[in-house]
């Protein structure tokens, strides 16, 4: 019973619209008539407050009766899918279109009658004088009651575009949770594959270390025993090749260990010099047979740093051994250290572009160029800086982020000793150790920079 009776509550609210709606447009139509036939000799200020009364009965009607008509038809419209937006525009045209086209026809309407009260066709029938007001307020409703329409029909349209900014908001959100989803999922599975391959990398070094090792002491205590000239040259070579196989097998497992993250770091004041000149000392003979020449410009600043010592000393014997095994033969190798800033940087890459081009300002103020416009913005950090100079013996057709890869190297021939992990575990332990590893490369020349904070 309550049901069927709000039922009929609800039937009674649109039928009490309609008869208010019908009973206006009724009351506007019949002053429109008196308005044509009976109040063509009326004064002026009279027509034009008949033509008032008219239009705002009219307006009241219209407006009702297009409410009722658009929630009829369009009420339960609400977005389905993406096309929604499609939809609405078509039907905006459609009815921009209708309605253009009624107003069209009534104002050509307007626009007789106003012509018949010019030509005087209405003298005749009445056999009296009237004026032109009357043909003024048709065209002046026609105006007002589009303008009313369209109000309400902009109105109207426009709240329907609600619900499609709350449909594509919660399918925006929708969309972006799930991306965030499948981002999260993408990460953790290459996380899982990275630190998969390093477990391999770590238990295939460390399985193959074992039985290496032992081949290495057989090795070495045959050696020692008495060989024929032939047989004593292949050992030699067997040797030789274990000592790089091991030398292999350690620096994959000390790539590893790096990239895990999984690392011990006894952390302590270096100095930097110090540990180039220790170096130089251990790979003294080695320089020497390279017949390079090793050219030292280290810093009269401090160069003291906190870093693991053995993880700065590897780094700093892969540079240099890097050098030996790629510099053209009898070329010279500059090993310089630095103390740095990043306000330093940025006025070097300043300095740099303006050799490039001429800056406008130096015209304007003789050449100075304040200070302070070039260190804006720009943070003080400190650094320590190694870098290692070399002229390369082989074409460079790499890019600095391509040789830094695992078992990538520069000498495409392989002609050299090089296994490609050098510059791997350069990267690895500096990261590790919170620095900053660069290259740079100006025709045949190879710059391997590292620094770390001061």
């Amino acid at each position: 019973m309550a049901i069927k009776w709000k039922n009929k509550i609800k039937g009674r609210k649109i039928d009490i619209k309609l008869i208010v709606a019908g009973g206006s447009l009724a009351v506007g139509m019949f002053f429109l008539l008196v308005a044509i036939y009976g109040n063509i000799e009326a004064p002026t200020n009279q027509t034009w407050f008949l033509g008032m009364i008219m239009n705002i009965f009219l307006a009241n009607g219209i407006w009702r009766l297009s409410d009722y008509i658009l929630f009829g038809l369009y009420g339960d419209w609400v977005p389905a899918d993406e096309g929604y937006y499609g939809e609405w525009k078509l039907k905006w045209k459609n009815m921009q279109w209708t309605f253009n086209i009624i107003f069209a026809i009534l104002l050509i309407l307007a626009r007789w009658y106003f012509s018949l009260l010019q030509n005087g066709a209405f003298i005749g029938y009445w056999n009296t004088n009237y004026n032109y007001s009357t043909g003024y307020v048709m065209v002046f409703t026609v105006f007002l009651q589009y303008g009313i329409c369209q109000w309400r029909l902009i109105k109207f349209m426009h709240g329907k575009l609600t619900p499609l900014m709350d449909y594509m908001k919660t399918v925006n959100e929708e969309q972006l949770k799930k991306a965030v989803e499948l981002e999260k999922e993408s990460i953790a599975k290459m996380t899982k594959s990275e630190q998969l391959k390093v477990e391999l990398i770590s238990n295939v070094s460390h399985d193959l270390k074992t039985p290496l090792t032992s081949m290495v002491g057989y090795i070495e205590l045959l050696k020692k025993e008495e060989l024929e000239d032939t047989a004593r040259d292949y050992v030699e070579v067997i040797s030789d090749k274990a000592g790089r196989l091991k030398e292999m097998i350690e620096s994959l497992f000390s790539i590893a260990k790096a990239s895990s993250g999984n690392v011990e770091l006894n952390m302590e004041t270096i100095d930097l010099n110090t540990l180039i000149s220790q170096l130089h000392a251990d790979m003294e003979d080695k320089i020497a047979e390279s017949g390079l020449t090793f050219v030292e410009m280290l810093s009269e600043e401090d160069t003291k740093l906190t870093a693991d010592n053995m993880y700065l000393y590897r780094i700093c014997q892969n540079l240099f051994e890097n050098a030996l095994k790629y510099s053209a033969k009898g070329t010279r190798v500059f090993v310089k250290t630095f103390a740095e800033t990043d306000a330093d940087k940025a006025k070097s890459l300043e300095d740099e572009k303006e050799d490039v081009s001429v800056n406008p300002k130096e015209e304007e103020t003789g050449g100075e160029e304040p200070e302070s416009q070039v260190t804006d913005n720009i943070s003080t950090n400190n650094w320590i800086c190694l870098e290692v100079t070399n002229t390369s013996g082989y074409a460079m057709d790499f890019d600095k982020e391509d040789i830094v890869e695992r078992f990538a190297r520069g000498d495409k021939a392989r002609s050299s000793e090089g296994n490609g992990l050098g510059l791997a575990i350069v990267s690895s332990y500096t990261s590790a150790l919170g620095g900053i590893f660069d290259i740079g490369i100006d025709c045949d020349q190879f710059k391997a920079k590292v620094k770390f904070p001061g």
